[in-house]
């Protein structure tokens, strides 16, 4: 910002200390005590907090929502506007605009609504993100993976491992319906309360849940449920969700919750089924959250899925890629080749490489490799496949054949025989003049070359450099 928003006159720096909350770098106390939460509107609002979020909404990026301001506008807009929006903050005036209704498609079918805030509400709700994630988050359960500082999807991964490890060879995965759409307003409200007593901030949280749904010009008014979209909901969907992470701790049970995916695991069917009869019940009946019947069930982990993983049968397990995950995966390439077919096989590799670089990432601690090397060998067919179509004519097929090192009678009999585009994607002919070799040169990313690499890289953290003596 180039005139960033003032700090409070007459709020000291001894003031926010008692509080037990900062600005940008908030603290919480252990105890989880409501001590100093009655005034939190004026830290939402000081100059450092402030500036925090503004970076990090502008780090994020995002689509502007209804006026149309985006991020790189805020600044100037805030040069100009902030002292009366940080008035109607603190005076308990400020309402925040319609969310922009937008939706995209889920991976196992339908589509998923997401609401998208202006830039100065995303800004706000930053700011009431990073002042109140340190009074939650030291109480939550250390089983909760989800949106939360230092704690991932692979720790949440490698803990289900654990379990199952030792001997909890059966999980209960319970699947919420439309969790971020069916979340009691109320309900919601009533766990923030517990830890904030600002009643400024708490009616503006409420607004926020409540304002209302932009779709082609119209408004709807939000009746239940958090926008996806607003860096609220994170925490808010954490704070639903950790009364049932206590009532799980409270029964013992091993668990992973990464939002409002949940996985227990028990030693037996029996136990299974029981769980999950006694969880749908308290979810439905104290948090009146619907569970998803026909998505969750009682099996398996090598037969269910946990946040894309798999893993093996064996007493100690090995991670995989879980096969919805590889063919979630095959139908987002398969897009990418049908807009390849007319263009340069270079800018098609360019695009497939960093799709592929970032699922490596996420999938590198799988142990099973012959789904990678599968993927590989499927990957260059079909780019050989675009290559044999863009040839078209059996003179150009030749031609192509022989400018790759084929000889001429091979060329010439390939380019004939008649078969379709995918048969001769997979032939000899094809694999002898676009080798993997080739394939690398262009850029392609190799999933078993780089996963292979990374677990090579982590064993040498582990162990330095082994040096052979000969």
């Amino acid at each position: 910002m180039a005139e960033k928003p003032e700090a409070d006159t007459g709020r000291s720096n001894r003031q926010l200390r008692d509080t037990g909350v900062g600005a940008s770098s908030v603290t919480a106390s252990k105890e989880n005590n409501c001590h100093g939460t009655e005034r939190l509107m004026e830290i939402v609002v000081e100059r450092a907090n402030m500036t925090a979020a503004y970076k990090r909404v502008v780090r994020n990026k995002g689509s502007s929502g209804i006026d149309g301001t985006t991020v790189e506008e805020l600044k100037p807009y805030l040069r100009t506007e902030w002292e009366r929006i940080k008035g109607e903050l603190l005076e308990d005036r400020y309402k925040p605009q319609p969310v922009l209704e937008v939706e995209i498609p889920k991976p196992d079918g339908g589509v998923r609504k997401l609401g998208i805030p202006t830039a100065v509400d995303r800004l706000i709700g930053q700011a009431i993100h990073q002042v109140l994630e340190p009074i939650f988050d030291p109480g939550f359960s250390g089983s909760s993976y989800g949106f939360r500082k230092g704690r991932s999807a692979h720790q949440a991964v490698e803990k289900s491992r654990q379990y199952v490890a030792e001997g909890r060879r059966w999980v209960v995965d319970i699947d919420l319906e439309k969790f971020f759409d069916g979340v009691n307003h109320d309900i919601l409200m009533s766990r923030v309360a517990r830890k904030v007593k600002d009643k400024r901030l708490l009616r503006l949280i409420r607004r926020y849940l409540k304002a209302g749904i932009m779709v082609d010009g119209l408004e709807t008014v939000r009746a239940e449920g958090t926008p996806q979209g607003s860096p609220l909901s994170p925490l808010l969907s954490n704070i639903m969700l950790d009364d049932l992470d206590k009532e799980l701790e409270r029964r013992r049970h091993a668990f992973c919750r990464y939002a409002d995916d949940c996985n227990i695991y028990v030693r037996s069917e029996e136990a299974g089924k029981r769980v999950m009869v006694s969880i749908t019940k308290f979810l439905e009946g104290k948090l009146r959250l619907k569970v998803n019947r026909k998505k969750s069930a009682v099996g398996r982990p090598w037969k269910l899925k946990t946040l894309g993983y798999s893993m093996t049968g064996e007493s100690k397990p090995r991670l995989r890629v879980a096969p919805q995950t590889v063919k979630r995966l095959k139908d987002k390439l398969r897009d990418m080749f049908r807009r390849g077919r007319g263009r340069n096989i270079v800018k098609v590799i360019e695009e497939l490489s960093s799709t592929l670089r970032g699922w490596i990432q996420y999938f590198k601690l799988c142990e099973v490799k012959v789904i990678f090397e599968e993927l590989d060998q499927w990957i260059r067919r079909k780019l050989r496949c675009i290559l044999w179509r863009q040839w078209k004519r059996p003179y150009t097929r030749a031609r192509k054949l022989m400018n790759r090192g084929l000889e001429e009678s091979r060329a010439w009999q390939s380019a004939t025989n008649g078969r379709g585009a995918w048969w001769n994607a997979g032939a000899s002919h094809m694999n002898a003049a676009y080798t993997k070799l080739d394939f690398d040169r262009m850029g392609l990313v190799s999933l078993l070359d780089t996963m292979l690499k990374i677990r090579n890289l982590s064993r040498t953290a582990v162990y330095g450099t082994v040096r052979t003596v000969v």
